[in-house]
């Protein structure tokens, strides 16, 4: 019988690299559907349904869906994911600005789980490739979080652990090192599959041991952290949060400003006067959320005049969430610590304005899809000091919004020498969705990452206080007034998170980046070879 090989072609051997390109448009629809089931696994880890346990299995199916196929099946299969987690992840987004902005969003972060799903399908055939699987999950997420605009490090595998083994991680190396725990716990997971399917009984169980000694190691990690106590290990002050609400949800409630001020007015008030009938201890300090005040104290006296009967009142000073005029044309996002006796102090203005909702890069380009973009009628300046506040007797590191989910400006105030975390944020744009339940999770890992109590304070919920095992010692429910008085101690110990920084990040990257390399260098070279013989 004839041979089907054609003459001068040497038939494919069995272990080759990559499968045959006849047999790629066979495989790829089941594949597609367990990428999809991978972003559906990691949308149900996050808030919003919390069920952090699953998100190892995301990994875990995502990696079963790539192996031994080629680079480019690979994008399409870490876009597939990518979509199914991002468009229902980010869907607060667009409630009140449309479809478009939201789904630009979700559609540039998908664009780097295709990314991912590449560089996994390229190195899954290397020795030892579930460590290589896990630290490009990494990588991919050094890279979502600082390109472009600065990037967008919401959604990384981290930020889904609000208890749970994985958490304890944060402390030794931040959330990077909890993302690679979870997504190693997942490659091995996938490992144990692959092997129990071609029947290596004895890879499978080496495999699945592994899996299930990355969370008994995170469980050993928690012994020596800080427990659910906000008193100890420090000097103790009081601190009142207060969440003044709004008049309702949307982009309207910065047109009744005056009445979102009226509100924070009022609960402190109403503080003091259940201070001084001895129903509440006086606080050392009030914290106030992000946009208090947008009327700009400095130019409105009445505004001012309100904050200043608001802290003598509460006999204490005030971390007040303002917009203020200036620079230029611009306007800031500040926090303005207010006195009682001598107003206005010492300010922190958002390092990080977020694109596309505080200032428009490249405007004109981008009013070509959406007119919403002239919604921001006056860009966000962007500060350039360290968050660190002294009011009251306390230190604080203050972030803003979405501030909380960027590693270095939370690591640049504990650095600085403060004893708890400050996140003032105002989620009424956001409406009655899971975005609110996200930071607060964000909050939580920081917690634990820097062992320091967080007092997040929110125009309209969820505000909360956080232990520093993550723990929520008080917390409110979305869109209603709410005040919480605490004792909390002002920490000084610093974590291991806390001394190495970015290290583990840029460690983990890296081995990923190596394992690419390793796949992409003796293809170049043979290709090169090729050519020159040519």
């Amino acid at each position: 019988m004839p041979s089907a090989t054609p003459t001068g072609t040497l038939p494919r051997p069995a272990g080759a690299a990559g499968p045959a390109r006849a047999r790629t448009p066979r495989r790829l629809p089941w594949r597609t559907a367990l990428a999809a089931a991978a972003g559906l696994l990691l949308l149900l880890a996050f808030p919003g349904w919390s069920l952090w346990w699953l998100a190892p299995l995301g990994p875990a199916a995502l990696t079963l869906a790539v192996s031994g196929q080629r680079a480019r099946a690979g994008a399409w299969l870490g876009l597939v994911c990518g979509l199914c987690w991002f468009v229902p992840l980010l869907s607060w987004s667009g409630i009140f600005v449309g479809a478009v902005p939201w789904l630009a969003l979700a559609g540039a972060q998908a664009v780097f789980l295709a990314l991912l799903g590449a560089a996994t399908a390229a190195t899954s055939r290397l020795p030892l490739w579930p460590l290589w699987a896990a630290a490009l999950w990494v990588a991919q997420e050094a890279l979502r979080g600082r390109v472009p605009f600065g990037g967008f490090p919401w959604g990384r595998l981290g930020l889904s652990q609000t208890e749970g083994p994985f958490l304890a991680f944060a402390a030794y190396g931040g959330v990077p090192l909890v993302g690679f725990a979870i997504a190693l716990t997942g490659t091995l997971l996938a490992a144990a599959a692959r092997s129990s399917a071609r029947g290596a009984r004895r890879g499978a169980a080496l495999a699945l041991a592994g899996a299930l000694a990355v969370p008994a190691l995170g469980g050993l990690a928690w012994l020596p952290l800080p427990g659910s106590s906000l008193t100890e290990g420090g000097p103790v002050r009081t601190v009142a949060v207060v969440q003044g609400d709004v008049p309702q949800p949307g982009l309207e409630f910065n047109a009744r400003r005056r009445a979102v001020l009226d509100n924070h007015v009022g609960q402190t008030v109403a503080l003091a006067e259940a201070v001084a009938a001895g129903e509440q201890p006086r606080p050392d300090l009030v914290v106030w959320p992000e946009n208090s005040s947008d009327i700009d104290p400095y130019r409105n006296a009445d505004a001012a005049a309100q904050i200043t009967t608001a802290a003598r009142a509460i006999g204490a000073p005030i971390l007040v969430g303002a917009v203020v005029g200036g620079p230029g044309e611009y306007v800031s996002n500040t926090a303005v610590v207010w006195d009682p006796e001598t107003g206005p102090g010492d300010t922190y203005v958002k390092r990080h304005p977020v694109p596309f909702a505080e200032y428009i890069p490249h405007r004109d380009f981008f009013r070509l899809f959406s007119d919403k973009v002239d919604l921001v009628r006056r860009d966000f300046a962007a500060g350039d000091e360290v968050g660190l506040l002294e009011l009251g007797g306390a230190r604080v590191a203050d972030v803003i919004c979405f501030e909380v989910v960027y590693d270095g400006l939370v690591r640049d105030g504990v650095r600085a020498g403060a004893g708890m975390i400050v996140v003032q944020t105002n989620n009424a744009t956001f409406g009655y969705t899971a975005e609110s339940e996200q930071q607060v999770a964000a909050a939580r890992v920081r917690a634990v990452e820097f062992g320091r109590p967080v007092a997040l304070a929110s125009t309209s919920g969820i505000s909360a206080v956080i232990a520093p095992d993550g723990s929520l010692a008080a917390s409110s429910r979305l869109f209603e007034s709410a005040v919480f008085v605490e004792e909390i101690a002002q920490r000084d110990t610093a974590t291991p998170a806390e001394w190495l920084g970015a290290g583990p990040e840029w460690l983990l990257a890296a081995l990923g980046a190596g394992a690419l390399l390793a796949v992409a260098g003796p293809g170049l070279r043979r290709r090169r070879a090729g050519r020159a013989a040519a």
